[in-house]
C-alpha cells in the first residue's frame, strides 16, 4: 500500500465479497475483532497527517439515531492510545451506509474480521513512512 490508499477492516456483517468484487483485495481476518486488529496495523501503518481525518466509520441508520443505539466499539477504538487516534476517533468523518460501501469499493483492501460489534466498520487512510524509519 502506499500513501493516500484505503484500508477497510470490516465487520462480521459487512458485504465484503460483494464490495471485493469491484476492486479491493480481500483478505480473510475471520475470528479476529476488530480493535485487537487495529492495534497490530497501528504499529507499523502510520495514518495520514496530510488529511484532516484518516480514519472513517459508518453512520448509524435513522431507526438506530432515532432509538439511541449507543456504539461501544467506537469507544474501544478512541482508548487505543497509537500515534493520534485518539484525535482522530474524535473528528472522524462518517458515512452514510451506502456511501460508505462506495468509499470501500475504491479501497486497496478489505479486511474481513470477526467483529460482531454492530457499526464497527472502519476505514483508514495510509500515510507516509518517514525515510528513517524505512532503513530500519
Amino acid at each position: 500500500m502506499g500513501h493516500g490508499d484505503e484500508l477497510v477492516l470490516a465487520d462480521v456483517n459487512f458485504p465484503v465479497s460483494s464490495v471485493c468484487g469491484h476492486g479491493p483485495k480481500e483478505i480473510r481476518a475471520d475470528g479476529l475483532g476488530i480493535p485487537l486488529l487495529l492495534e497490530a496495523i497501528l504499529k507499523l501503518f502510520p495514518l495520514d497527517t496530510y488529511v484532516s481525518c484518516p480514519a472513517a466509520v459508518m453512520a448509524l441508520v435513522e431507526a438506530d439515531v432515532r432509538s439511541g443505539l449507543e456504539v461501544p466499539v467506537w469507544r474501544r477504538y478512541g482508548h487505543l492510545s497509537l500515534y493520534r487516534w485518539e484525535k482522530y476517533v474524535r473528528n472522524r468523518r462518517v458515512f452514510v451506509r451506502f456511501a460508505f460501501y462506495e468509499r470501500a469499493k475504491k479501497a486497496f483492501a478489505v479486511v474481513a474480521t470477526g467483529e460482531t460489534s454492530i457499526y464497527g466498520n472502519l476505514i483508514l487512510k495510509k500515510g507516509i513512512i518517514p525515510a528513517d524509519q524505512l532503513t530500519q
